[in-house]
């Protein structure tokens, strides 16, 4: 990109920064259309679209497929408590939030026969589930579970708030033991487009796995949360043997 370009760039993402920070543009109202926003600033559709997604990188606005550029109305954050594999009830009831699932029977694969500890080709279910808050995607869970260990109890009269818990809780009753792997990296291709985030925002990407007191693998959980829109707070509790104890 020339100096020029980029220079134009940023004097359309700095106007229209100006515009939503003062709020002559509202959280949740629909901007132009690309084509009317670059004839009224006299650029390239091109360098208009460079301009947006510089905003969406800041968080500011958000591309929804279909409908247009929206100024993004602010998420709140919710807290990942560790070990327990679940939502801090204070913060995550404060945000509401509604999840779609869809689940998928698959034969084991690459990664997943290592996470699962199964044989290659193994039957699981996927549990994809996505949360919102209003319309704009919140945190995605892809969840695999062994064919024989799927729950069979249909959960369709889940209030919001036990799906939203469900869909990021460890296994009920709990397992024997929860391994939990975190990461902060940034979005793949799929992720940025499902969570409707620009690449360059730097994601919390939580690999959790449970097992029962075999030893057994009952779910391996990927977790996948936008930096900006949580907190992750894990406690160590010491536990001192009897004998140390009573001395």
């Amino acid at each position: 990109m020339t100096q020029s370009k980029t220079s134009r760039r940023l004097v359309v993402a700095d106007d229209l920064r100006h515009r939503i920070t003062t709020g002559r543009i509202r959280p949740g109202e629909r901007l132009p259309s690309e084509s009317a926003l670059a004839d009224r600033y006299k650029v390239s559709t091109a360098t208009l679209r460079s301009a947006l997604a510089v905003l969406q990188g800041e968080g500011l606005v958000e591309k929804i497929h279909g409908k247009g550029n929206f100024v993004r109305r602010p998420l709140r954050k919710v807290t990942y408590v560790g070990g327990w594999g679940t939502l801090d009830p204070r913060t995550a009831a404060d945000v509401d939030l509604r999840v779609t699932v869809r689940t998928t029977a698959l034969p084991a694969r690459g990664h997943l026969t290592a996470l699962l500890k199964v044989d290659d080709g193994s039957p699981l279910t996927e549990f994809l589930r996505l949360s919102y808050e209003g319309e704009s995607p919140h945190s995605l869970a892809r969840v695999y579970v062994p064919r024989d260990l799927t729950p069979t109890t249909a959960l369709s009269n889940r209030s919001s708030w036990a799906w939203t818990e469900a869909s990021f809780s460890v296994p009920d009753p709990p397992p024997a033991e929860v391994h939990e792997t975190v990461c902060a990296r940034l979005p793949t291709p799929d992720e940025a487009s499902t969570l409707r985030i620009n690449t360059a925002l730097a994601v919390l990407a939580i690999t959790r796995v449970a097992a029962d007191n075999t030893g057994r693998v009952i779910e391996a959980a990927l977790l996948v949360f936008p930096g900006d829109r949580v907190d992750a707070v894990f406690s160590t509790h010491h536990v001192v043997e009897e004998r140390q104890a009573h001395r």
